[in-house]
């Protein structure tokens, strides 16, 4: 067998691996700003109003609805697991707990491109809705003129 032939014998497993199925993501592949709508599960929620999701390193910040409320969280340097949660006293003075769990998703992007999406839950004592979040569309133009 000539030394090409060899290399090339060598060569071919490691490049049909390196094409395998969709590689696992990355903890920092999370960082930055993701938003999508709420859909309500139970309970009463803001059906359809987008919830915002920042990361950064290992803080996490969830706030529904795009609200004034913010939840606040941390996760472990190796986890693509989300938590965030706000605790508040409702009106007659009883606990009211606010949670956002949440875990990435390998997805395949409208250009074909393999892409992250991340899928969560938020709920309150009267509320559950399911959120699925993606990276916001750059839109330059929209950002200078403030729309």
């Amino acid at each position: 067998m000539s030394r090409s032939a060899r290399a090339l014998a060598l060569l071919l497993p490691l490049a049909v691996a390196a094409c395998g199925g969709p590689q696992a993501p990355k903890p920092s592949d999370l960082d930055g700003t993701w938003t999508g709508p709420m859909h309500t599960v139970g309970g009463r929620c803001a059906d359809g109003v987008d919830a915002t999701l920042l990361i950064d390193g290992d803080r996490v910040l969830f706030s529904p609805a795009s609200g004034v409320l913010t939840l606040e969280g941390h996760r472990k340097p190796d986890d693509t697991a989300l938590h965030a949660q706000l605790l508040l006293n409702d009106m007659n003075h009883k606990p009211l707990p606010m949670v956002f769990e949440g875990r990435s998703a390998p997805e395949q992007a409208p250009d074909g491109h393999p892409s992250l999406r991340i899928d969560g839950t938020y709920g309150t004592p009267t509320c559950r809705a399911s959120v699925v979040l993606r990276r916001p569309a750059a839109q330059p133009w929209k950002n200078l003129l403030g729309r």
